[in-house]
């Protein structure tokens, strides 16, 4: 018997990205699923139905009906109520579900016993390192936030030397050097720019050198205790938060761009640029605000707008990842085969569930009519 797997195609407008793509599907094939696509679940990052149809997968537009024989339902961002309603007993469902205690299809979940698995909740280690959609989404946007940048600013990254005389580098500092923000060095690099970062972790320091950009560093001491086991950012304390505001309000006016990434896990964005600062910026300077979803770590930056403050562009985008569809589709895509891959037992090609593995136990939200992980 092949198990039935099912995407969905995203409902929200903003939303680009695709559960599946293409290039994955004979890997279901061979692990002992029948795939269905929902129609046009992928014209947004690039792919027809007819590039799935080719490849044997079945294309429905009656989602209702195939999503109740569906063992295996998979999607980017959490699917609606009346979908979660249609489900199977005992079936599965895998995407960035954004778990809550309160959400109202936690309920749905436990009445129909399905597991729920938040794609969100992989553990960071190093045997999930290729199912870990968030870093694989991060690297992503860091890239393309360096462009929006680069698309607003008024000036050229690179120095050039021309006959009419030469036109000096853009200035860049990018603040958080996780995945996101060390890609954005990489993106500001390559484009010629002289790039600079800081981060409240040490142990960033080494990656950000390594990619040929300067560290911003004031207080050592403090830096070699930020980071929690799980390799994030920790929330520092109120004598360190002053010295890096001082820090941050001389360094931030030195430069054209500011690329923001830096988050805490479960947490509101630390605020990192404030209101003050941002005003001793030259004109004609843009902010990237990647942390804006989570309160942002510019004072002034607002979801999905681009606001003009004296002259300063602050680009608040929210879910920068659909910005680069294609590629954050086909990264997602691996990232969730990965992830299914473990879910199935390879002898026998049935579904296992076995929570004694820590990635599975760790990013299941609902499991047998029980809440986990809220």
């Amino acid at each position: 018997i092949m198990i039935n797997l099912l995407v969905l195609k995203e409902t929200i407008n903003s939303e680009k990205r695709v559960a599946l793509v293409p290039d994955e599907i004979k890997k279901y094939f061979d692990l002992g699923f029948k795939v269905t696509i929902e129609k046009d679940a992928g014209i947004h990052s690039g792919f027809t139905n007819e590039e799935y149809k080719k490849l044997d997968a079945n294309i429905t537009e009656n989602v209702i009906k195939v999503i109740k024989e569906s063992d295996v339902v998979i999607k980017v961002q959490k699917p609606d109520l009346r979908l979660i309603k249609e489900m199977k007993n005992e079936s599965i469902i895998i995407g960035l579900l954004t778990p809550k205690k309160n959400s109202p299809e936690n309920s749905i979940y436990n009445k129909k016993k399905i597991s729920a698995f938040s794609m969100e909740n992989i553990p960071r280690i190093s045997r999930a390192q290729d199912k870990d959609v968030l870093s694989s989404q991060s690297n992503l946007s860091g890239y393309k936030a360096v462009l929006d940048a680069a698309h607003e600013y008024s000036r050229s990254f690179p120095m050039m030397m021309t006959a009419a005389g030469t036109l000096t580098p853009a200035k860049v500092l990018i603040l958080g050097a996780g995945v996101a923000g060390l890609q954005a060095i990489a993106t500001a690099k390559r484009l010629g720019a002289i790039v600079s970062a800081y981060d409240v972790r040490l142990a960033a320091k080494e990656e950000v050198e390594s990619l040929g950009a300067k560290f911003i560093i004031f207080d050592e001491e403090a830096l070699k205790k930020s980071q929690t086991t799980g390799g994030y950012a920790k929330e520092m304390g109120a004598d360190y938060k002053k010295k890096q505001e001082q820090a941050l309000e001389k360094a931030i006016p030195k430069n054209n761009i500011i690329i923001c990434t830096a988050l805490i896990p479960n947490k509101p964005a630390p605020l990192l640029i404030l209101k003050k600062t941002l005003e001793k910026m030259q004109r004609g300077s843009v902010i990237v605000d990647l942390a804006v979803e989570t309160g942002g770590n510019c004072e002034l930056s607002e979801i999905d707008k681009i606001i003009d403050h004296n002259g300063v562009k602050i680009i608040g985008y929210a879910n920068y990842p659909s910005r680069i569809p294609g590629d954050s589709s086909t990264l997602y895509s691996r990232n969730l085969f990965n992830f299914i891959k473990i879910l199935i037992n390879q002898e026998t090609k049935k579904i296992k569930i076995d929570l004694k593995d820590e990635i599975i136990e760790k990013t299941l939200i609902a499991h047998q009519g029980k809440l986990m992980n809220l």
